[in-house]
């Protein structure tokens, strides 16, 4: 259980500061309508609120601003990077490596996820929801095999091969900021974690932390 959580704390005052969304009003709603969507599969007792931030030191600064302000905050980033395997479970490490990031007075490593090696990974992770989503001339062989982990597949190489996958369908190819988040709202977490140890240490914990 995470130390900042009280015993009378309601779900709905949990936030989870999200890298991701862009900069305008119209992509963070996207944004946040993907995430929920994802994450209703889970099918949580309640869910917590989302709140997309942006840029990668933004959604930092929002987090650790909030947790000053003593909010049942958590941080989910990308990891932009392999994760080393010292740094397994202990995501502040990894980045304060990467990003020079002081993990927040107060704050556990349980209230910090990772996106390995970042969101677009977990597509890589169900390929039918994407193949579904861009339907006619999805060439399924420049993705892993299912349930094979995506953690290991280097962050330009994701981007490469969801492009490559979908270049000539009539969606395609594949656009971050045209795609991602109906994307994001398609798959299945189960797939994900099978594929991501990392995603299935932040539902493990939403599951844990929002059932009390």
């Amino acid at each position: 259980m995470v130390k900042k959580l009280q015993k009378d704390t309601k779900i709905k005052d949990i936030k989870i500061y999200v890298e991701g969304g862009g900069d305008t009003h119209e992509l963070r709603r996207q944004f946040r309508s993907g995430m929920s969507e994802f994450l209703k599969k889970l099918k949580l007792d309640i869910m917590p609120a989302i709140v997309a931030c942006g840029g990668r030191e933004q959604t930092f600064d929002r987090f650790s601003t909030a947790i000053k302000q003593g909010k049942n905050a958590f941080l989910l980033v990308d990891s932009e990077e392999a994760v080393a395997r010292e740094y397994q479970g202990k995501p502040w490490q990894h980045l304060k490596k990467r990003d020079n990031w002081d993990q927040p007075v107060g704050t556990t490593d349980e209230q910090c996820h990772l996106m390995v090696q970042c969101m677009e990974s977990w597509f890589l992770a169900d390929k039918d929801a994407v193949a579904n989503y861009f339907g006619q001339g999805f060439n399924e062989k420049h993705f892993p095999p299912q349930g094979q982990n995506v953690e290991v597949i280097a962050k330009d190489q994701v981007d490469e091969k969801l492009a490559n996958a979908t270049r000539t369908c009539q969606k395609g190819p594949y656009n971050k900021g045209k795609h991602s988040f109906a994307i994001l709202g398609l798959i299945d977490p189960d797939q994900v974690k099978l594929a991501s140890p990392w995603a299935k240490r932040f539902f493990d914990m939403l599951n844990h932390d929002c059932h009390f």
